[in-house]
């Protein structure tokens, strides 16, 4: 689940940088700089970027606007993998992964009311949600409706 992010990898004329354009924005219209994974805090997708790419090690820096992520590559490193790690930002499950099951059991009011309580005949969900004033204006809506057309 999650999708993959369209990413083109473009290399620049000076050694040692990289640009990676991708097809979503990362930034809005604001400018991210970082030299350390320390200065990526946060849940912000560039903040994300940050880390998973000071990880590698092949990095010294990292400038991101907009959907341009600029990547200043530590020495010795030619940038191998990187790629990857843009592309596949926003995927958070991949095949092999066991997905997570969530079972969550209702409360026994709840259960009891829904089944039509303990003698048979309770209130039910819906009334028991919906406050009785706002049930009859829906009551009178829908009969002036009818009566309007048809």
């Amino acid at each position: 689940m999650g999708q993959m992010v369209s990413v083109v990898e473009k290399r620049s004329s000076t050694p040692g940088i990289v640009r990676f354009e991708a097809n979503r924005t990362l930034t809005g219209q604001g400018h991210e700089r970082f030299t350390s994974a320390d200065q990526a805090i946060g849940p912000r997708p560039a903040a994300e970027l940050a880390r998973r790419l000071f990880a590698t090690g092949q990095i010294d820096g990292l400038h991101v606007y907009s959907n341009m992520v600029t990547v200043h590559l530590a020495r010795g490193f030619a940038g191998e993998g990187l790629y990857d790690i843009v592309r596949e930002l926003y995927q958070y499950w991949k095949p092999g992964m066991e997905p997570a099951v969530f079972v969550e059991e209702a409360p026994a009011e709840v259960a009891a009311v829904s089944s039509g309580g303990e003698g048979g005949a309770g209130p039910s969900a819906y009334e028991q949600l919906v406050p009785e004033i706002l049930r009859e204006r829906s009551k009178a809506a829908l009969a002036k409706w009818k009566a309007e057309n048809g």
